[in-house]
């Protein structure tokens, strides 16, 4: 009787269309991507006054999401080696095989070139070339650059998720004034705060991998003095809006309000870390809704800055 290699019954079947779309959509970060769109279009309402055009919306928030999608698929090429040995990330279809680096890298470049192409035909170049500079940022200066090299790498390497607000902005106004510039600054306090819990829990993945991030390098101790300290300046940047800005009283309530919540949780894990009687399953628990509560945070801000412009006036008008 004639055997099959046992080579041949190794080799996976082909992926059917449907599993390959979710592999490509995999590939894109959804998650990112929808945080990121979260902060754009309030951003475009608050730039406007109102509600913009609906093609410039529509050109800008697509173009928007295809190029956080390039960035996150060109992230993902580049650290196919390292998710292999992440738990976290042991799922991300360059790790599992459904999709080639090939493959990775064509829909990459693909995506950003149309992303490129509809921020600066359907908003104007200023958009189009902000949008080239997060992709560059994220791709080059944050993955390829400083994640395995300094504990730093998500305080300058986040700056990629900032872009929106500019990108936003731009698409408006054809310029980038000072409230752009605070919003882009809330942003980057934000995201060391956000980012660094969730590394605090999976310490272990980052350093399997050998990447420096301060939650897996650092003590509890060290990190929640650091996760407090850019809560507050997240808090106080934020309300600069009101008198750089001119953002009114919804804004403003909600940005002191919220901004208070999320330095309240920051020092609730500054305060578990430096007892050190807490187990490290407790303190990865407080970790985790700091990072869910930033989002929550984020979210709230962005909503209080599209509701913005339809009531009241200006806080110092």
């Amino acid at each position: 009787m004639q055997t099959v290699p046992d080579q041949a019954l190794a080799v996976p079947a082909k992926p059917g269309f449907s599993r390959k779309a979710k592999a490509y959509i995999a590939l894109t970060k959804p998650r990112v991507m929808e945080l990121l769109l979260v902060t754009t279009l309030p951003t475009m309402i608050f730039a406007h006054g109102g509600f913009p055009d609906l093609w410039l919306m529509a050109a800008t928030m697509i173009g928007g999401a295809l190029a956080a999608g390039s960035a996150g698929s060109f992230n993902c090429y580049i650290d196919r080696d390292m998710d292999k040995l992440m738990h976290r990330t042991e799922n991300r279809p360059l790790v599992t095989g459904e999709l080639t680096p090939r493959e990775a890298l064509v829909f990459s470049w693909v995506l950003g070139i149309v992303a490129v192409a509809l921020l600066w035909f359907g908003a104007n170049p200023l958009a189009g070339m902000l949008g080239v500079g997060a992709i560059f940022f994220y791709v080059v200066i944050y993955t390829l650059i400083l994640k395995r090299r300094t504990s730093q790498n998500i305080v300058w390497g986040g700056a990629a998720g900032c872009f929106p607000v500019l990108i936003a902005w731009a698409a408006v106004t054809n310029t980038v004034a000072w409230p752009a510039v605070i919003l882009f600054m809330v942003i980057f306090l934000w995201t060391p705060p956000h980012y660094w819990p969730l590394s605090m829990k999976y310490s272990d993945d980052y350093n399997a991998a050998n990447v420096p991030m301060l939650g897996a390098i650092a003590s509890a101790r060290q990190v929640s003095v650091q996760v407090v300290l850019y809560a507050w300046a997240t808090l106080v940047c934020s309300l600069l809006l009101a008198p750089v800005g001119g953002a009114g009283w919804v804004y403003t309530i909600v940005a002191l309000l919220s901004g208070s919540w999320f330095v309240y949780e920051s020092h609730r894990l500054y305060s578990l870390a430096k007892r050190g009687t807490e187990t490290p399953a407790a303190t990865n628990k407080s970790a985790m809704r700091v990072f869910h509560g930033s989002i929550s945070y984020l979210t709230l801000l962005f909503l209080a800055l599209a509701v913005d412009p339809f009531i009241g006036g200006p806080v110092f008008g």
